[in-house]
């Protein structure tokens, strides 16, 4: 008698959408948000060219004068320091934050979320700066670098006769571009980081707490050196820091639960990944439609069991197994 035919190998079943790595959904997360590029690149393009225009000058008399004679310093915090601890900074800990989590949602969503921060306020900053014209404090020697006025003989108004590039400086101070930039990066920083350690867990760690105002800290010291520098008056920082912290915390929102929520750990759409995985969780078998979605249902629990395993593994400082 013949041997009996081999028994077939049962298919393989692959339970749950796969994991989101850079390599395999790095560029399908880029595509669907490819819009989301284009207006970061527009919001450039409109920020250099407010800043090639020139500010209204607001009337400045002789009177006013004695509140903008503070000295001409140089800046404590460069203006090509910003975007270093502003943006760099925070995407070197987004970053690091992947290498260890591996989730390219979000990585994404986070870098995107802290662009648009910093742009939409960089933008917001500058048009106002324009629209306003604010004299800043050392005014009065970007106007009169010889240190001898001029003025209006009717109006008192004052007769600049300094660098032209200097003087236009000088009519940008409200609000502090230093302090809106900080708090709108460094904020958005605080509120990524208050996701990922669970700081409003209601368990009572303020150790946590102490992490998530690390950055506002900092971004508060600029603030403040921008006072002590007389390069801003005491409102404009004010205002800029409340700009940047409203913008950054709307960005955050739009991309990532409130870091108190259950599932603030990750960003929205990684929870879209788990219940629409579009086929990558579904059952490599032939059986019926039925059994194939009840084995995709079981799929999404799994995934998402495993997803609140791995949110109280880090609650208890272990990494995920």
């Amino acid at each position: 008698m013949p041997p009996p035919p081999p028994t077939p190998t049962p298919p393989l079943i692959r339970l749950g959408p796969p994991h989101p790595y850079l390599k395999t959904h790095g560029g399908k997360v880029a595509r669907l948000h490819l819009y989301d590029w284009v207006v970061l690149a527009l919001l450039v393009a409109i920020d250099v060219g407010l800043n090639l225009i020139e500010p209204f000058h607001r009337f400045v008399g002789e009177d006013m004068m004695a509140d903008l004679r503070y000295p001409l310093k140089s800046n404590t915090v460069p203006v090509w320091a910003v975007p270093i601890y502003a943006v760099i900074g925070p995407i070197i800990i987004i970053v690091g934050i992947y290498m260890k989590r591996r989730n390219v949602y979000d990585m994404h969503h986070a870098i995107l979320g802290l662009l648009f921060s910093v742009l939409i306020t960089g933008v917001l900053t500058d048009a106002i700066k324009d629209g306003v014209g604010r004299p800043r404090p050392n005014f009065f020697w970007r106007c009169f670098p010889d240190g001898v006025p001029k003025f209006n003989n009717i109006t008192t108004q004052v007769i600049c006769h300094g660098d032209p590039v200097v003087i236009k400086e000088g009519h940008k101070s409200f609000p502090s571009g230093h302090s809106s930039w900080s708090f709108a990066g460094l904020g958005f920083l605080s509120w990524y980081l208050a996701g990922k350690i669970k700081a409003f867990d209601r368990r009572g760690h303020v150790a946590k707490l102490c992490i998530v105002l690390l950055p506002l800290l900092l971004a508060t010291m600029v603030a403040i050196s921008r006072v002590d520098d007389y390069w801003h008056h005491w409102q404009d920082v004010f205002a800029g820091g409340i700009l940047g912290l409203v913008v950054a915390s709307f960005c955050y929102l739009q991309f990532f639960p409130p870091p108190s929520a259950e599932q603030g750990f990750w960003p929205h759409a990684y929870f879209d990944h788990i219940l629409n995985p579009e086929g990558e969780g579904q059952v490599q078998s032939t059986t019926s439609s039925n059994h194939h979605q009840s084995l995709s249902g079981v799929s999404v629990a799994m995934e998402m069991g495993n997803t609140s395993q791995e949110l109280g593994s880090m609650e208890e400082g272990h990494r995920a197994r």
